[in-house]
């Protein structure tokens, strides 16, 4: 329970009141108030927020935005990649205006501020900074740092990611990177755009995934290999956290055999999840020459680099491996693939998703219209004629 102490008097006469009340680990707080009102105002939202279970101590607020942000940061298993872009987006557009704020003092209107000075970078980049700085929040209010996220106000007006087009590869560039890539590194390549692997699966698939056998083969996505920000590696789940299955295509087989008979399976041992996770071995199709496990960015420059170039394709960053899956994707809706099978056999558990992906790769429809519906009226024509 909280509690008022009789008032005390500064020196020009005026009443002073005084709070007394315990946070959450029962150390005493006091909060003084000019006005007797806001103080038995204080008193009862403190004794019905702990009534609630919702009491957050004011004081608890006073720590800086960048001390929360840091020991967030410091507190997620983030791959290599995402702990870059979170931590440059603090230091370089969140710190210099927010950090040194108290927590407990940040407003929707000082979010509001913050985002009409973010001039910087995309609109997709903008909208992952905000997310960046309302997940601290979040993790403020779970840890009962401050009472709610300034971010989720409704005054607040959050960025709107940019969409970029799905950028498909020529079936010309496809074959010409074939041919110019490391042979030990091609079957890459064929995994990519032929299953639509991200790169983490194309790096992490068994042989021991592959049902070589079956009248209908297919591939299971088991894991992917992630790097961490201390550059360690550990075998996960695929992005979503769900394994998949995908139909195998002869030619895919047949290359899939070729390597494997050429360049055996290597037994590789991770971690699983986490860092810090139990170890598992697999036998992996893909792996370094000294049969470890590939480091995504040294592949990234010492092998898909030179060989984009040799195959006089482009380096721009929508010219990495994962335009072989757009590809891939590009290649089945041609084919005349469904957009819900489609999601199925690249991961996304949204075919919403998928769609407004890929719309832009999908072929024009007009003329498949006109073929239909003029293979339907000579149908009913005749069917007409005959009964006439």
């Amino acid at each position: 329970m909280a509690s008022i102490s009789p008032p005390t008097y500064a020196k020009d006469g005026t009443p002073r009141y005084v709070v007394n009340y315990e946070n959450e680990n029962g150390d005493g707080r006091r909060k003084t108030f000019k006005k007797k009102i806001d103080a038995k105002r204080f008193k009862a939202t403190v004794e019905a927020d702990k009534a609630r279970g919702m009491f957050v101590d004011p004081h608890a607020g006073k720590a800086k935005f960048q001390d929360v942000a840091d020991g967030w940061l410091a507190s997620q298993t983030f791959d290599i990649t995402s702990y870059g872009i979170h931590e440059r987006a603090l230091r370089l557009h969140v710190y210099p205006v927010l950090g040194d704020t108290a927590i407990g003092a940040i407003r929707p209107s000082t979010i509001q501020a913050w985002l009409r000075g973010l001039t910087m970078g995309s609109d997709t980049y903008k909208a992952n900074t905000f997310g960046t700085v309302s997940a601290i929040l979040n993790a403020a209010v779970d840890d009962r740092l401050i009472p709610s996220n300034p971010c989720k106000a409704g005054s607040v007006r959050a960025p709107k990611r940019g969409r970029a087009d799905a950028h498909a590869w020529p079936r010309d560039a496809v074959a010409s990177m074939l041919d110019n890539i490391d042979d030990w590194y091609r079957i890459a390549v064929v995994l990519a755009v032929g299953l639509g692997l991200r790169q983490g699966e194309v790096l992490g698939l068994s042989v021991n995934d592959v049902d070589f056998l079956a009248v209908d083969p297919e591939v299971r996505v088991r894991r992917q290999v992630r790097k961490f920000d201390n550059s360690r590696k550990a075998f996960r789940l695929p992005k979503g956290g769900h394994e998949r299955t995908v139909p195998l295509a002869g030619y895919v087989r047949d290359e899939l055999a070729a390597h494997l008979a050429k360049y055996p399976a290597q037994s590789v041992v991770l971690p699983w999840r986490d860092t810090d996770g139990k170890d598992v071995a697999h036998d992996l199709v893909l792996t370094t020459p000294a049969g470890g496990p590939i480091d995504r960015d040294d592949f990234n420059r010492k092998v898909w680099a030179p060989a984009r170039e040799a195959a006089g394709i482009e380096a721009r960053r929508e010219n990495g491996m994962h335009a072989l899956r757009h590809t891939y994707a590009s290649e089945l809706l041609d084919g005349g693939e469904n957009i819900r099978a489609l999601a199925d056999y690249l991961g996304h558990s949204d075919p919403g998703f998928t769609l407004r992906t890929y719309t832009h790769l999908m072929p024009s429809s007009a003329h498949r219209a006109r073929k239909t519906i003029d293979d339907a009226m000579k149908h009913y024509k005749s069917t007409t004629s005959r009964s006439a």
